[in-house]
């Protein structure tokens, strides 16, 4: 049994680039999904095809026993989760006005109570062995704000908060919480948008581009490895410069 990390949200995008670059790290990854099964179990395929453990779960993280028990299977598969990921998320534009509860509920269903799940679904054995890592993955509306995207950013500025406040909490259990606040990044969940409007983001950004999920991955990767041993209750800002 090697080290064991758990993704979630991995079939795609973001994700997707983090199980690779964590599978290349030598760590067995568990890819949690919602919906695109043949994607994740692509996903799984290939990285079990270049040598690497893998396994692809499906599971709500907005559902504490679906998620519990998705952790599971990751741990009977590979040994306890060291390295947990929350990646998975939800979002839409809409007026604030227009917002239904029902829409409200469900993103920060998604969006915090699945990091509330997941993390106390792997923090028993982290509190057990004085170690592990935890990066949640926010957004720089989450330090800003966005216009039309308030449920979005009121989201990812709460897994701010709980980063900071988890971090102090437990790192005298030799945990380490962080956290990566992505710019504007070319995935499915931007591409629709539409090409005008990634022109013009493109130009907002000091480094004149959009960002790539292996960019983010790599961040992920830096804060959740050993290298980063001494760094816990940060924000790492992955943008190009967007929010200078």
């Amino acid at each position: 049994m090697g080290r064991t990390a758990f993704i979630t949200g991995a079939s795609r995008g973001i994700g997707r680039a983090i199980a690779r670059r964590l599978a290349a790290e030598g760590w067995s990854v568990g890819i949690d999904y919602l919906q695109a099964r043949d994607q994740a179990l692509a996903l799984e395929e290939e990285l079990r095809g270049q040598g690497y453990q893998a396994l692809a779960v499906q599971a709500d993280v907005a559902d504490r026993e679906a998620i519990t028990a998705a952790v599971t299977r990751v741990e009977m598969a590979f040994g306890p989760v060291s390295l947990l990921v929350n990646n998975a998320g939800t979002a839409s534009q809409r007026q604030f006005q227009d917002i239904e509860e029902d829409f409200w509920r469900r993103i920060f269903a998604v969006n915090v109570d699945g990091a509330f799940h997941t993390i106390q679904a792997v923090l028993p054995h982290m509190l057990h062995e004085k170690a592990g890592s935890i990066v949640n993955i926010s957004s720089i509306w989450g330090q800003r704000g966005a216009s039309c995207e308030s449920a979005y950013s009121a989201t990812k500025a709460a897994l701010i908060g709980l980063t900071r406040s988890l971090a102090m909490e437990l790192a005298p259990s030799g945990i380490r919480v962080n956290c990566v606040a992505p710019g504007v990044i070319r995935t499915d969940m931007v591409e629709v948008l539409g090409r005008e409007t990634l022109a013009a983001l493109a130009e907002e950004t000091p480094m004149g581009r959009l960002g790539t999920p292996e960019e983010v991955a790599e961040a992920v990767a830096f804060l959740g490895g050993d290298k980063a041993g001494f760094i816990t209750g940060q924000v790492l800002t992955a943008d190009g410069g967007f929010i200078l």
